[in-house]
């Protein structure tokens, strides 16, 4: 059984093996999807930290009202309930209490507990420029969540197979990745340009055609800004997108809760492959195995994937602070990217 043809890679070149079937309207066009958000910046050991965009009006900042907090999931992800208890209402200095209490406890790892707290500022700066009257209600509902999925995940550690889907339930790690970044983007000076390629990439798709995206990755919440600029005119794509994610995303505890909204491709990049000596061959045999799982994908049609050749993020210049897109790095059989 022959895998169902790639119909586009947007961003570059096609091989000459696919070729016939892409259409015309990849000829001359390429898809741009070019938000204003804020910018999510790694810092210490691997936590994300939120730069905001300076042309954000600011609105102050300062304790506004308190908020309840949500529930909680208990036990296993894939077989808990939501378990909705007495609603605790938090403000900023309570969470905050809350962060150090766990900490102290022993239940939050001290770096992991920095991070988190540090996060917490960098997150309500940014949010508090948006402009929205809401700004401080929302931002302190999305950091409660993010600390209770944070501390569910330390307690009871989830481990991303080679191929992920999205967790939707009981928990929905999607929307909560879409609520958590939608105040960082300025949706008014943001556009989706040649949005008619989506489209008629989603007709492919729907047709049982794949499609692949390559293109550079600017920041950590790459993902959910794609998604979330295409969820009013391409929901379907917005949710079903295969991201091909490194393993940063897949371990560090502030970065997973979010990665578990997405579907993914599990691989280790070629640019951090010999890191540490003593696992370079589990690593290969890791992406060995994420390999095979998305030529099952493609095999059974329908599959939109993202890839970044450059294996990571775009790095400003060192002496002009200027952005440039990361170099490309081919891919080969053994997967590493």
């Amino acid at each position: 059984m022959h895998a169902p043809p790639l119909v586009a890679f947007a961003g570059g070149a096609c091989p000459a093996s696919a070729a016939s079937s892409l259409s015309p309207w990849l000829a001359s066009l390429r898809p741009a999807i070019v938000a204003a958000p804020a910018r999510l910046l790694w810092f210490r050991r691997g936590a994300l930290r939120l730069e905001a965009k300076a042309a954000w009006r600011a609105t102050g900042g300062g304790r506004g009202p308190r908020v309840p907090a949500k529930g909680a999931v208990l036990a296993s992800y894939m077989g808990a309930e939501e378990v909705v208890g007495p609603l605790s209402l938090l403000d900023e200095e309570e969470l905050i209490l809350h962060i150090r209490k766990e900490r102290d406890n022993g239940k939050l790892p001290a770096d992991v507990a920095i991070n988190l707290e540090e996060l917490y500022y960098n997150y309500r700066n940014a949010v508090l420029q948006n402009g929205d009257p809401n700004a401080y209600e929302i931002m302190l509902s999305n950091m409660t969540a993010l600390f209770d999925r944070v501390l569910l995940d330390v307690q009871n550690p989830f481990t991303f197979p080679p191929y992920h889907k999205a967790v939707r339930e009981p928990f929905d790690y999607y929307m909560f990745g879409q609520n958590y970044i939608r105040p960082l983007v300025d949706f008014r000076n943001s556009y989706v340009g040649n949005i008619s390629l989506f489209h008629d990439m989603e007709e492919k798709l729907h047709q049982g055609h794949n499609v692949v995206l390559m293109s550079n990755h600017q920041t950590e919440a790459d993902p959910a800004i794609i998604a979330l600029l295409l969820e009013k005119t391409n929901p379907w794509i917005s949710e079903n997108i295969v991201y091909v994610a490194g393993d940063r995303v897949v371990t560090d505890p502030l970065c997973k809760p979010f990665s578990m909204g997405r579907n993914l491709i599990c691989v280790y990049s070629k640019k951090h492959m010999n890191d540490f000596p003593e696992l370079i061959e589990m690593k290969r045999r890791s992406n060995t195995r994420s390999l095979k799982e998305m030529a099952l994908l493609l095999r059974g049609g329908s599959q939109l994937i993202w890839i970044a050749p450059s294996g990571g993020r775009d790095r400003p210049n060192p002496s002009t602070g200027e952005w440039y897109p990361g170099r490309r790095i081919l891919i080969h059989p053994q997967w590493t990217i």
